[in-house]
């Protein structure tokens, strides 16, 4: 099932696509996000779907498939072929991050280059979407968790991330560095998130062309993971990685420009397509 949070931003409504008509989902949820995600489930499965009105998206915004989440959790160096492109080791645990939920967008915002970013990067990712609380589970439990997934950009500012010292993380959180979507995807509907061929390119040049299965570690091994330090809460997304390609590992190295484009995609879970833009 594709579910989609259409509109302009702030003013987005939900949607589903059944059997190839886009519907209403407002009369079921007010909204998909970290308030209604928990409960979204059931009432899927409870209502017929094909009794909803036809909703009309011809001309309109694409906003992210979940509303502003909670927490956004990033696995670094999670491909074993890009922590070789980065000239680091393979880690032997998940490496954790965090960005700002600030930074989730529509699938085709703009990304944003403010005057002190000089190394803006990409990165293709399969993003995972919670749907019920999370702490200290087991490996068994941990699928029980997802509620479905989604593509996701995981911009980053390489200069940031690794030049400035202290953490990784202030490289990933500047407002629309995740775009998300197009679609959140349930996750009956992928039953092997394990081997999805995801690809992104930059003003039409292909530069990553990957797969889900050089995980290092997989979704169940990232959500339980992940359990065993924080409470990881429905709406939560989870960016678990990228596959070889990004500009950092480009000879030479290659970083995003004003008026560059970026599009990128995942096997059944659609596209994004972004410009980047200057913002002060």
């Amino acid at each position: 099932m594709e579910l989609m949070r259409v509109g302009e931003a702030g003013a987005e409504r939900p949607v589903v696509r059944v059997g190839g008509v886009t519907r209403d989902l407002s009369p079921v949820v007010p909204d998909i996000g970290r308030d209604t995600i928990q409960g979204l489930r059931a009432a899927l499965s409870e209502t017929d779907l094909t009794q909803l009105p036809a909703f009309d998206t011809t001309g309109q915004r694409i906003g992210a498939p979940i509303a502003r989440p909670r927490n956004v959790w990033v696995i670094g160096l999670n491909y074993a072929d890009h922590a070789a492109e980065a000239g680091l080791p393979t880690p032997s645990e998940p490496i954790v991050l965090t960005k700002s939920s600030a930074s989730v967008c529509g699938p085709h915002d703009p990304i944003l280059k403010s005057p002190g970013m000089t190394k803006l990067d990409w990165e293709v990712e399969l993003g995972v979407v919670i749907g019920k609380p999370a702490l200290n589970l087991t490996p068994g439990d941990a699928p029980d968790c997802v509620f479905g997934y989604c593509a996701v950009n995981d911009v980053t500012e390489r200069a940031w991330q690794f030049d400035r010292g202290g953490t990784w993380t202030k490289g990933k959180g500047y407002p629309n560095f995740c775009p998300t979507g197009p679609v959140l995807v349930t996750k009956d509907a992928i039953p092997d998130p394990g081997n999805l061929k995801m690809q992104l390119r930059v003003n039409g040049a292909l530069k990553q062309d990957g797969s889900t299965a050089t995980m290092i570690f997989d979704v169940p091994q990232i959500v339980q993971y992940l359990s065993q330090f924080v409470l990881i809460e429905p709406g939560d997304l989870i960016c678990t990685g990228t596959p070889p390609g990004v500009g950092m590992g480009q000879e030479p190295q290659q970083f995003l420009e004003v008026g560059d484009t970026v599009a990128l995609q995942i096997e059944g879970l659609g596209a994004q397509s972004n410009d980047v833009i200057a913002t002060g």
